[in-house]
Formats: structure tokens, C-alpha cells, sequence
């Protein structure tokens, strides 16, 4: 057995609403499973997203949507169990559910935007996120704010200065991550862009938009 099959799994979530599915969720999957040297990354659909608005679409749409846009993307992995659980999609509930998969050694991140890390304080149970893995933060690099005080105390002493640090322990730890490609693609833009009609070609995977086109997914009533 090599050391690389024996070494403990690497596996990242990146939840979200994708709603819809673009290109620059993909893309920053696929950077990320490269950055972090990855086995997997698990895309998971929030059912209901505590901490934002009801999606526009059914969850299993914005599944279906999902899996056309991996396609067969190595590495990538279109994930169900938020959809499949009852009430409000909990992230430490998530990262347990995988955590009890993977085991305790396991390398297991959470991948979050810089937006959603600003009110991360503000989660459900946010230290469990800490105990059960590493938080790798997608930052932007085109906006600064200053931490708020609750999130500065709750990553206090959690910071690594890079990967290897930070895949060093199978959770606790927070990273900053500058991926290579920065696609400045909004889901609320693309959503207003297909509500009137207008073209979204290149910015979503062409399975997903030629799905959306044909079953009039996000479409006004006025735009037809």
C-alpha cells in the first residue's frame, strides 16, 4: 500500500442554494479540489437555507441542475443529503452526517464564500462547525471590511498560514484561499437575466442552460 492510500481522506463541502448552478460554483470546486489536493468535493443543495430567502426553484430541480452541470467532472460530487433530511439545512448537521462517512481522520473542509464568512458567527452552532472540520474561506480579493467583533472572537487562534498547515489536523483550523480564476458570475444577476429573457450563454455549463431554456425555469411571465 502506498502512503498517498493509506493517508487519511480528503474530502471538501461546498453547500449553497445553486440556484442556479454556474460556472463559477464549478470552476471553484475544481480549484479548490486542486488547491487543497482534494478526493472529492461534495456540492451539496440546501433545502432551506436558514440565513437566506426561499430559492426560486425546487430543490429537486436545483439537483437535477446541479448534476447536469458536473457532468463527469473528476472529483466533483452532486450531493443529496441536505434535500433528503427534514427541516432547516444546518451545515453542522451536514459536516456530522459526512464526518460519521468519512472518520475521525479524516481531512474534512467546509468551503465558504467571503460574504457568507462575514456572518458565520451568526450560524447555527457555529463552533460545532470547528470540531467537526477545517473552514476554508474563498476570499475576495476586490473587498476588505473589518471582521465583526463575535466572528473575530470565534476564529480566534484558528488561522493557518497555508494548506499543508491546515491539512495537517482534521479539523479546527480556518484558511484563507485565493483561487486562481475569480469568475465574478451572481446567481441573482443570471436568475434577473433569464426572468427577462436575455442570453446567459457562457455563463452557465450548456446541459444547465439548455435545461432551464426548455422547461422555462426562472422565466417572468412578462418575458414570454
Amino acid at each position: 500500500m502506498t502512503r498517498r492510500e493509506a493517508a487519511p481522506a480528503r474530502v471538501a463541502m461546498l453547500g449553497g442554494t445553486f440556484d442556479p448552478i454556474h460556472l463559477g460554483h464549478l470552476r471553484s470546486a475544481v480549484e479548490l479540489r486542486e488547491a487543497l489536493a482534494l478526493d472529492r468535493v461534495h456540492l451539496i443543495p440546501a433545502k432551506a437555507p436558514p440565513l437566506r430567502g426561499e430559492p426560486r426553484v425546487a430543490p429537486e430541480t436545483r439537483l437535477a441542475l446541479l448534476r447536469l452541470g458536473i457532468g463527469d467532472t473528476p472529483g466533483l460530487v452532486a450531493d443529496d443529503r441536505e434535500l433528503a433530511r427534514e427541516g432547516p439545512s444546518f451545515s453542522a448537521d451536514t459536516l456530522a452526517s459526512l464526518r460519521e462517512e468519512l472518520g475521525e481522520s479524516a481531512r474534512l473542509v467546509m468551503a465558504l464564500g467571503h460574504d457568507a464568512f462575514l456572518r458565520l458567527a451568526e450560524w447555527h452552532a457555529p463552533e460545532r462547525l470547528f470540531a467537526l472540520a477545517n473552514l476554508v474561506v474563498v476570499d475576495r480579493p476586490d473587498f476588505e471590511a473589518p471582521l465583526p467583533a463575535a466572528l473575530g472572537e470565534l476564529i480566534a487562534g484558528r488561522e493557518c498560514a497555508d494548506a499543508e498547515v491546515l491539512m495537517a489536523q482534521p479539523a479546527g483550523g480556518l484558511l484563507r484561499l485565493a483561487l486562481p480564476t475569480r469568475m465574478a458570475i451572481s446567481a441573482t444577476a443570471l436568475r434577473r437575466r433569464l426572468g427577462e429573457g436575455r442570453s446567459v450563454r457562457y455563463l452557465l455549463p450548456e446541459a444547465v442552460e439548455r435545461h432551464i431554456l426548455s422547461h422555462d425555469l426562472y422565466r417572468s411571465p412578462r418575458a414570454h
